[in-house]
């Protein structure tokens, strides 16, 4: 009796708890309605502002923000509300050359090239 109380116990836990919304953020949490990017102008400031960048690329000194928020409400509904990228390339004097932001919509926009490499080893063999 102890055992069916138990297993219908764990049975109801589970249940309850796959119908609970849960909010996951990965990256920085940035909202972009309060930053203003006008104001920022260097380095520093942008350090200041935003917190240490989630990737720096070396080569281009370009300093890269990522910020996603997920919602599960069970395990086959899942769904991004927001992904974030900004992308801050600087000049020589550690000023804010261009600031480029991507997000979710960008994916949709990928355009796909039909074209085809051509094989030169078929045509001459092995």
């Amino acid at each position: 009796m102890t055992k069916i109380k138990l297993l219908l116990t764990i049975f109801y836990s589970l249940f309850a708890y796959s119908c609970t919304e849960q909010t996951i953020y990965s990256g920085k949490i940035i909202n972009q309605a309060n930053i203003d990017y006008s104001i920022i102008k260097n380095k520093n400031q942008l350090i200041n502002k935003l917190g240490k960048p989630s990737y720096i690329d070396p080569i281009e000194d370009k300093y890269f923000y990522y910020s996603e928020k997920k919602i599960y409400k069970n395990f086959f509904d899942k769904k991004i509300v927001s992904r974030i990228l900004l992308v801050f390339e600087f000049n020589l004097e550690e000023k804010i050359k261009s600031i480029n932001v991507y997000n979710l919509e960008d994916e949709k926009d990928i355009a796909i090239v039909k074209e085809k490499t051509k094989n030169n080893l078929i045509d001459r063999g092995l």
